[in-house]
């Protein structure tokens, strides 16, 4: 499973698969617990695949952020996303450290954390374009 099909849902906790749509809107089911839900179309709703991450000279794609947390994690999972607000700063400064500190917030570091471990625990570790994907590396 790649990243085109992955959902954040505002208000709702963790992340999704896009199952299929509806005349409404979306059918997602929980990478957490499997259960599906129907999301309306007027509902906040980001693909993982268009999220990006600002640094001081550009905005790098959450893919590779994930990428680059794989590697230093060797394949394995990161830090909890329950650290204090210091380690995750640390943490995420190892793993791209050229990252925007006064338009990256806090929360946003907990979410890629908690996203990066979440997806590793789903077994979605690759990270990278595949060819059939759509382009976001032009």
């Amino acid at each position: 499973m790649s990243l085109e099909k992955i959902l954040s849902i505002a208000g709702k906790p963790g992340l999704y698969q896009l199952k299929t749509q509806t005349r409404t809107g979306i059918l997602a089911e929980s990478l957490i617990d499997g259960k599906k839900i129907t999301v309306s179309a007027r509902q906040n709703v980001s693909l993982l695949s268009e999220i990006a991450i600002y640094t001081l000279t550009e905005e790098v794609p959450l893919r590779t952020v994930f990428e680059k947390i794989a590697e230093k994690e060797n394949g394995g999972q990161t830090i909890s996303h329950k650290s204090s607000k210091d380690e995750l700063e640390e943490y995420f400064f190892n793993v791209l450290p050229d990252y925007d500190e006064d338009r990256v917030y806090p929360s946003d570091i907990k979410k890629v954390v908690q996203w990066y471990n979440l997806l590793h625990k789903q077994g979605i570790t690759d990270f990278s374009v595949k060819e059939g994907d759509a382009s976001e590396e032009e």
